[in-house]
């Protein structure tokens, strides 16, 4: 067994388990009856980044988002530009997120197309979970994959995060949060790709509410020889700074 289909079977259990005892724990009320509500958002960031790897050739990306909730349940359909394909990504996916205490537990699965491209498209299971209390958040999530692009092969990522949220405002106007990823990606077939480490770290500045801008490091322990059969590209996993900037309605 692969590496990484042995931590997916743990985070796959463990994570399931938890969001089952986590719904069963939290009763139902007529006065907390949940409500269907629409979201979006439109991204415009100077590099597409997926795990620390561009998937724009380090060209910018615009990206819009829609989401769909109703009580513990959620839908999304997220597009990009991207190098793959016809340069164009659409995903889409749902899932469950029930809540304990202070940790959001999410059992989802995302699929990841590329229209006009034919043998690209694939899916992720995703389970994990979100503890936050007061400006603290830590969270630890799995991504598996039973066929990564169609190449006939199993993948599967962890990752953790942590972030924590100012409570002062920057010149009165700026919401100050710090946050940072390492993960591992584990593929099924190394001699096809190489499994990697990979990592984050940035600032983001809320303000006007709805907007957001974002500075963020990206790094791999990525080779260039690995980059190449990863990505394509030699420089597609080097250390870089991405500008991001975001609008939520």
């Amino acid at each position: 067994m692969a590496r990484g289909s042995f931590f997916a079977g743990i985070m796959k259990s463990g994570a399931l388990a938890a969001a089952l005892l986590a719904g069963a724990a939290v009763p139902g009320y007529a006065a907390d009856a949940p409500k269907l509500t629409l979201s979006g958002s439109a991204t415009m960031t100077t590099d597409y980044m997926f795990r620390s790897v561009t998937n724009t050739s380090q060209n910018p990306a615009v990206q819009p988002e829609f989401d769909l909730t109703y009580g513990i349940f959620w839908a999304y359909i997220w597009g990009s530009n991207t190098s793959f394909g016809e340069g164009i990504e659409i995903d889409y996916g749902g899932g469950i997120s029930p809540k304990w205490n202070n940790i959001t537990f999410t059992i989802g699965y995302l699929e990841y197309t590329y229209p006009g491209a034919d043998g690209l498209d694939y899916g992720e299971l995703k389970t994990g979970g979100v503890w936050a209390k007061g400006p603290w958040s830590i969270g630890l999530n799995n991504y598996w994959s039973p066929n990564y692009f169609n190449l006939d092969m199993t993948s599967d990522a962890l990752e953790g995060t942590i972030g924590y949220t100012f409570s002062r405002k920057l010149w009165n106007f700026f919401t100050p949060t710090i946050s940072a990823t390492l993960g591992n990606q584990w593929y099924e077939e190394t001699d096809i790709i190489p499994n990697y480490l990979y990592w984050n770290a940035g600032l983001t500045l809320g303000f006007l509410e709805h907007w957001s801008a974002d500075i963020r490091y990206y790094d791999t322990d990525y080779s260039k020889n690995g980059c190449v059969l990863n990505s394509g590209l030699r420089d597609g996993c080097d250390a870089r700074a991405v500008g991001t900037v975001k609008a939520t309605f």
